[in-house]
């Protein structure tokens, strides 16, 4: 596939996506929807020969989450909403229902959806100083893409609440203290390059034990996902055909 949004290698036994969009943030809007989950499907086919995956990001974001205008087209209309759960779904499977161990490398700013799928990935490295943070209720929209799951699992669903409920920024070094994050570095320049380094101690294990190990917790997690993920996609939805939702755009615009 030639991809637009990303650019996905494949070495010894590790496979990277990475998100290729700085200019814009490398925020999802669908072709970004669509182009992930098409790649996440790529490396499922090539399973065992690629024994881990890594998730990185050009520029000064992993990404900034969703897109405005995006939102306020599905605001207007009923198929691109039904469009969003679809993918938003196959993303969500796609990371969690990988039989191999996801690393992602949070090297700046993982906003919204991005925070959801650097926190769905089984390990998670990030710079000290990036900023981590679920917004979805500051655009008026509920937490639906799977971050309430993700959240929950890593830091509790208490801490979960306080935060996917304010939209309130924290840094990795915070996420790091909370188990969000699971490696901590010192400078963005090292992400990237630790993220790869635990794939590649994944790659060089037997397989079987991994892989086992990774869709065992699958199991845990998509035990949470049935109770939470189509209900929270609905409520989001719900809340992206409320008429308020243009003018908390505008006004978030205008900041």
């Amino acid at each position: 596939m030639d991809y637009q949004t990303l650019a996905m290698t494949v070495a010894d036994g590790v496979a990277e996506i990475r998100f290729t969009r700085p200019d814009l943030l490398n925020r999802f809007d669908m072709p970004a929807h669509i182009e992930f989950a098409a790649a996440l499907e790529a490396v499922s086919h090539r399973v065992p020969e690629i024994r881990a995956l890594v998730l990185s990001a050009e520029g000064r974001a992993f990404s900034a989450g969703g897109d405005f205008d995006e939102m306020l087209e599905a605001h207007a209309s009923n198929v691109v909403r039904a469009d969003m759960v679809k993918y938003a779904k196959a993303v969500f499977h796609g990371l969690v229902d990988l039989h191999i161990p996801v690393v992602s490398a949070i090297q700046g700013a993982a906003i919204g959806l991005g925070a959801t799928i650097a926190t769905l990935s089984d390990i998670v490295v990030a710079w000290k100083g990036a900023k981590i943070a679920d917004t979805h209720v500051n655009v008026g929209l509920a937490a639906g893409d799977g971050g309430i799951i993700s959240w929950s699992q890593s830091i509790g669903i208490n801490r979960a609440k306080r935060y996917l409920l304010t939209g309130d920024i924290i840094t990795g070094e915070q996420a790091y203290q909370w188990g969000l994050v699971t490696e901590l570095v010192e400078t963005p320049e090292e992400v990237a390059p630790r993220a790869r380094d635990m794939a590649a101690r994944i790659a060089a294990m037997a397989p079987g034990g991994t892989t086992g190990t990774k869709r065992a917790f699958a199991r845990i997690t998509n035990l949470i996902a049935a109770q939470a993920l189509s209900a929270g996609l609905e409520y989001e939805m719900d809340a992206m055909a409320s008429p308020d939702l243009p003018a908390t755009i505008e006004k978030l615009r205008a900041k």
